[in-house]
């Protein structure tokens, strides 16, 4: 017998996954990282088309058998600029063997660069030690919080913070 090839379906988001998207962000925020985020904070997840599936923006999905195991968002702020949101990857999925991160990664960059998008920002919590290098050694370049546009996308548990330039 031999393992069937890791395969991982990249697409955006669709409200069949609207119930689980909660529950998965959730529990890697609170569980995993102990991150003092609640669902009350987060009301965009509640209405992904109305804040995320505007404008440039888009909210994607990485699932493997028809389970949800990744997801990532790009909020448009005017102006060629737009922030990276909500990118998360089950822990069982992680990491180079299976590349989830990446083809979300690289789903967004396609759909900024197609939609005229020249700068992507983000923040992230001090804790989220592996995303730090993964930003980092996908062209994100760590900066001050003054060079990030305001925004409601600015948690607070963000302290550093992120910019890519397509």
């Amino acid at each position: 017998m031999h393992n069937k090839e890791f395969m991982v379906n990249v697409h955006p988001f669709t409200p069949a996954y609207a119930d689980q998207i909660y529950d998965f962000i959730l529990h890697i925020q609170q569980q995993e990282f102990g991150l003092p985020v609640t669902r009350a904070q987060q009301p965009d997840l509640a209405d992904i088309p109305g804040n995320y599936q505007q404008g440039n923006g888009n909210f994607w999905i990485a699932e493997h058998d028809g389970r949800l195991i990744g997801t990532i968002a790009l909020t448009d702020l005017g102006g060629g600029k737009a922030a990276l949101r909500k990118m998360f990857v089950h822990p069982g999925f992680r990491g180079r063997g299976h590349g989830v991160a990446l083809q979300l990664l690289e789903a967004l960059k396609t759909w900024a660069r197609d939609h005229q998008l020249n700068d992507i920002y983000l923040g992230t919590a001090e804790i989220l030690l592996a995303a730090h290098r993964f930003y980092e050694k996908n062209g994100f370049t760590e900066v001050e919080r003054s060079a990030v546009p305001d925004g409601p996308y600015i948690m607070p548990v963000d302290k550093k913070f992120y910019h890519l330039q397509l």
